[in-house]
């Protein structure tokens, strides 16, 4: 059955643009499921019917057509109530996008009943941090440790981070009253509203220390130099990057540090060629090898190794050495090792092997 979405916002079918926005921010004030008393079936219909009718190009296909103008994907687009649940609390809609005349759902409904974390600051932390480590072909297929040194903010050694004097006393916030947090009231399309971000006394911790560390001048942060091993894993590849939790830099008083990534860059190595986990090498062997066979040395991961050149070899031919390829990252199992044949013609040769050959090509078939 179509729904009256005029009847849902109580207007008329001739209200203006604005008696729309006007009814809808008193009814989305009234029922957003965030707040004390709220209805979210009811918000949501709210919230359809002005997603409708503030729109030009479907308040008149609705008109013409009524609700089941191929609108049904609730929000326009085929957006999702989750998605626009969170938009409203400030978490971001899912990559979608929300027609509301130019307001901003996070800003109109984001901490206001208790959302809207990332722009009132609790989310915060400290910067990340990129390095680049180059590795030789070998210790990137095996593994290796690394040691790395950086300058970065890092927590201030005397305080430990806290900002506070050692020994000094600790006393409640002015600021937040011993909350963490600050309350103030703003006037959004939707009337008085209240929101609630992390008090940047303190940083959300309700308290404070009666003396400022005198080495971090009461920061918690101060420039130093980091000293890390980093543990590389068997077969990672160039250009991967490993993350170390919380070793990047310091966010000061309260705030949690960003992490490290540790970027590989792998030297080449003119006897391999890496193809995900396996290795591709070439060899070199002369007519006689191929027509006759052999046993020869070619390199590997694993240092030399005796491989059989089978009799008849053709060039271009492929020798598939099992296992002995890259071990596979954060895996059980190693790739292969693949031999590539290439066959060697001399482009002069002796008077002697010149006779051999034309007597040698009148017996072959």
């Amino acid at each position: 059955m179509s729904k009256d979405y005029y009847k849902i916002l109580g207007v008329e079918k001739n209200a203006s643009e604005d008696d729309i926005k006007k009814a809808f921010r008193k009814l989305a004030h009234e029922f957003h499921p965030d707040k004390q008393g709220g209805d979210e079936a009811k918000f949501k219909e709210v919230n359809e019917a002005y997603q409708v009718l503030s729109n030009a190009e479907k308040r008149q296909k609705y008109d013409q057509f009524g609700s089941d103008f191929a609108q049904q994907g609730g929000f326009g687009g085929g957006m999702g109530w989750d998605d626009f649940m969170r938009a409203t609390r400030g978490q971001g809609g899912g990559g979608m996008n929300f027609d509301f005349g130019g307001m901003d759902l996070g800003d109109l409904f984001g901490g206001m009943f208790g959302g809207g974390q990332g722009r009132g600051g609790r989310n915060r932390r400290g910067n990340d941090v990129q390095v680049d480590v180059q590795l030789e072909f070998r210790d990137a297929a095996f593994g290796v440790e690394k040691n790395i040194r950086l300058m970065k903010n890092n927590a201030c050694d005397v305080c430990r981070g806290s900002g506070a004097e050692p020994g000094s006393s600790m006393k409640s916030c002015g600021t937040c009253k011993g909350s963490g947090q600050v309350r103030r009231v703003q006037q959004t399309i939707l009337g008085a509203m209240q929101t609630v971000t992390t008090c940047g006394t303190c940083q959300g911790q309700g308290q404070m220390s009666e003396k400022k560390c005198k080495h971090c001048g009461g920061d918690g942060i101060v420039r130093s130099e980091s000293k890390y091993t980093i543990k590389i894993p068997a077969g990672i590849s160039d250009g991967e990057s490993i993350r170390l939790s919380g070793k990047g830099e310091s966010g000061g008083v309260g705030i949690p540090a960003g992490d490290l990534y540790v970027t590989v860059h792998v030297k080449d190595d003119d006897r391999f060629e890496r193809h995900g986990f396996d290795i591709h090498a070439e060899i070199h062997i002369s007519y006689p090898q191929a027509v006759l066979g052999d046993t020869v040395e070619i390199d590997t991961l694993d240092g030399i190794k005796k491989i059989v050149i089978p009799e008849g070899t053709q060039p271009g031919a492929q020798i598939r050495l099992k296992g002995l390829g890259v071990p596979q990252l954060q895996r059980s199992g190693r790739g292969d090792h693949y031999v590539h044949v290439t066959l060697d013609v001399p482009k002069k040769v002796s008077r002697k092997t010149k006779k051999i050959l034309e007597d040698l090509n009148g017996e072959l078939p």
